[in-house]
């Protein structure tokens, strides 16, 4: 008769162990660096959308200036017109910088701040235009995002006439 002599091996060898947790750190490695890729992808996209807010608020006065007929007050940083409500009633607009946030006014009451608190408006400028049938008003509007490592400053301009005073009689 004869014997097996074979040894079964329960278990794995050191080479096996080994080779399972290279593997494994390789694996930790490709995800772990996957996870700060995305990190700072979404950080960029939430910067890029912060200083998109600056073309907003540039939207916003230039709405406002659209249907204005008068200038009542313009300087470098501060601007009041005057338009007409839903209901044809006068109304006071006023957009001003204070601080780093554009402030908007109507009727002398405070609505609020056009930027969000991430956003530092670091320049608001109005320039008055006026011609011999109209008025308009240059806008340039500089933002940063108070996020931003690198400091970007995104400026925005834009030039509106006042719509309201071509039909608006004094």
């Amino acid at each position: 008769m004869i014997k097996n002599t074979r040894k079964m091996n329960k278990g794995y060898t050191l080479i096996e162990i080994l080779f399972y947790i290279s593997i494994f750190a390789i694996f930790s490695i490709v995800v772990i660096n996957s996870m700060i890729t995305m990190t700072r992808s979404f950080k960029e996209t939430a910067i890029q959308a912060e200083l998109k807010q600056g073309e907003d608020i540039l939207k916003k006065i230039a709405q406002e200036i659209r249907s204005a007929y008068r200038i009542d007050e313009i300087s470098a940083s501060a601007l009041e017109i005057e338009t007409l409500d839903e209901d044809g009633d006068e109304r006071d607009v006023d957009f001003l910088l204070f601080g780093t946030d554009v402030r908007f006014l109507e009727r002398d009451i405070f609505i609020g701040n056009l930027n969000s608190p991430n956003l530092e408006v670091t320049g608001l400028s109005f320039t008055e235009v006026e011609t011999i049938n109209s008025a308009a008003i240059k806008i340039s509007v500089s933002v940063k995002s108070k996020r931003d490592t690198q400091n970007r400053v995104v400026n925005f301009y834009d030039t509106v006439i006042l719509r309201g005073s071509y039909w608006y009689s004094e």
